[in-house]
């Protein structure tokens, strides 16, 4: 008699970055290039993120002042039907405010975002259906 297996069960990560483009001057890029070649970086992507993080280091004292100021959450952010059906049995509404990555599941309804999320700032990425953002898109800031 065949064994029956069972498929494997599907797990849904976020992903840990996003993809963003730049355009540089070719000076600029060629040197990127030369400290490349010379060892100094493993890549051009190695160099970007390493100047960003850097560039970031020199502000964080201003960056932290603003993220408080402004009521930040700060890093990942999910939202499920599961918790957004609890926000509407509560009679309340979300004001959602995110320094990282909103993550508002894929099977939300658009009538439940809508019904829930009173008003979204996401500084970073916001990873939802169309139909979600297309329901929140006056709501998004």
């Amino acid at each position: 008699m065949p064994t029956k297996t069972r498929p494997a069960p599907v797990v849904t990560r976020a992903p840990e970055s996003e993809k963003i483009t730049i355009n540089m001057g070719f000076v600029d890029l060629g040197q990127v290039d030369l400290l490349v070649a010379e060892g100094f970086y493993s890549n051009r992507t190695d160099f970007i993120r390493t100047a960003i993080r850097t560039h970031l280091a020199t502000h964080a004292d201003a960056l932290r002042q603003a993220v408080s100021r402004n009521m930040l959450v700060l890093g990942l952010q999910r939202f499920s039907t599961a918790d957004l059906e609890a926000v509407r049995a509560a009679g309340e509404t979300l004001q959602i405010r995110v320094l990282g990555l909103a993550v508002i599941a894929p099977d939300v309804s658009p009538a439940l975002a809508k019904a829930t999320i009173a008003s979204l700032t996401v500084l970073g990425a916001l990873h939802a259906s169309p139909a979600v953002k297309s329901a929140l898109a006056d709501r998004i800031r």
